[in-house]
């Protein structure tokens, strides 16, 4: 049973370093337990998106929502899936700082990250589109 669990956080620390660790850790930590997913970042905000097992899915948010590199966290939205739609990336990632702000505006009501001010459908569609524009970068 695959599944597809979106959420948001806010970033305790908002430095590359810390970061670059989130992204190293679940790089590491996703291929042997059958994750994959995407994860964008702007304003010390976190969007992302994983899919893998319904237990896999379920043990990795578990996580996640204690993680002390995270808070706010906010479930968006739950689904089961019949296929990924992120399955070429253990964990890429979109930094939105470097995003074209008509994107986000298509989106949402600024040109900002604010995945607690729309609808999870809102925010997949954003990750979608950035996934159709080639804005998802660290395929793996």
């Amino acid at each position: 049973m695959l599944v597809r669990l979106l959420y948001a956080s806010r970033a305790v620390d908002t430095g590359t370093g810390a970061i670059e660790n989130i992204l190293t850790q679940a790089r590491g930590h996703n291929p042997g337990c059958g994750i994959t997913g995407i994860l964008c970042y702007g304003g010390g905000i976190f969007l992302q998106a994983i899919e893998g097992g319904r237990m896999a899915v379920s043990d990795l948010f578990g996580h996640i929502q204690k993680d002390p590199r995270h808070k706010d966290v906010a479930l968006l939205h739950f689904e089961e899936i019949s296929e990924r739609r992120f399955g070429g990336w253990t964990m890429g990632q979109v930094n939105l700082n470097k995003l074209n702000h008509s994107i986000l505006l298509k989106y949402s009501e600024k040109a900002e990250l604010d995945p607690y001010a729309v609808s999870g459908q809102v925010s997949m569609a954003l990750l979608e589109e950035l996934m159709a524009t080639a804005s998802i970068i660290g395929r793996v």
